[in-house]
């Protein structure tokens, strides 16, 4: 295995559809005082959680973890397989996608294509390896029930599966966080300098949780303008209720990769410029306790 470890500080209607909001564009910084020193925005990053006990990530591992617990939702696995793949995805690489490791294993999970696993170039695509570490998962009987590193260690058959025990317990409190149980848990920062990319946004949220429809994550992604006085193209994003948090992570762990610069939904705002902050309030009457809102991005 390759080497790693750069991180973990200290270590949740199909009815009624629910809105995520996301809205992309400059971030604007006032001038400073003139005793004061020049605002030097911080450097990209992501955290799950908040004060002592968040677990600090870089922004490539919180949109891995978003992928994983996305791929389970698309395919709807309980929380446990996503505890699973998070623990086996931290001793394997790191939560990184890698394009090296020992012999011919690549990506997350460190997968092998002469194993069977798949090409070279589709282990690198974390959807992809994603979905087969799954496949692999859920034929481990009573898999649930099994203690995380042997479950890991069944699907990986790696040369040491006790090694992944070390990470069950920072891995159950990722799942806590990317699979919705503590709500706006998950929270990444940097500074805007354009306008999102939508229509790739859209295209990985449906490679990432499955075509849309009635009976999917997704019901239905629609584009228009945020009506603010100044206007932004904007995406609203309808999913099952159970799911939503999940995909406002997913949302706000790729942001900086489409250029989104604030989600909002269920009355909670997360901007990115401020990420470091979390998610806040919203002000106004957006989200609070409307049974579906908007996603605002431009």
């Amino acid at each position: 295995m390759p080497p790693h470890r750069r991180w973990l500080r200290n270590l949740a209607l199909i009815g009624s559809a629910l809105v995520l909001l996301i809205a992309a564009g400059y971030a604007l910084f006032g001038r400073p005082r003139h005793a004061a020193a020049p605002y030097v925005p911080p450097p990209p990053g992501c955290q799950a959680g908040t004060g002592v006990a968040a677990i600090s990530m870089g922004s490539d591992q919180a949109a891995i973890a978003a992928t994983i617990a996305g791929v389970a939702a698309r395919h709807r696995l309980p929380r446990e397989a996503v505890v699973i793949a998070y623990a086996a995805a931290l001793q394997e690489s790191g939560m990184h996608d890698l394009d090296y490791g020992d012999r011919d294993s690549v990506g997350i999970f460190q997968q092998r294509p002469s194993q069977g696993w798949g090409t070279t170039a589709e282990l690198e695509d974390p959807v992809y390896a994603v979905t087969k570490f799954f496949a692999a998962l859920v034929r481990v009987p009573r898999y649930t029930k099994l203690a995380v590193d042997q479950a890991a260690q069944d699907v990986q058959h790696s040369a040491d599966g006790s090694a992944y025990a070390q990470y069950a317990e920072v891995a159950t409190l990722l799942a806590g966080y990317f699979t919705g149980v503590h709500p706006h848990g998950v929270s990444c920062w940097y500074t805007p300098t354009g306008r999102a990319d939508l229509a790739a946004a859209g295209r990985q949220l449906t490679k990432t949780f499955g075509p849309q429809g009635p009976h999917t994550v997704m019901a239905r992604i629609t584009t228009g303008r945020s009506g603010k006085k100044v206007e932004r193209s904007v995406a609203v994003v309808r999913v099952q209720q159970g799911t939503a948090w999940i995909v406002a992570s997913w949302l706000v762990a790729n942001a900086q990769d489409y250029g989104i610069s604030e989600v909002r939904y269920a009355g909670y705002v997360w901007t990115a410029a401020d990420g470091s902050m979390g998610w806040q309030r919203a002000s106004g009457p957006q989200g609070q306790g409307r049974a579906s809102a908007s996603i605002v991005a431009g």
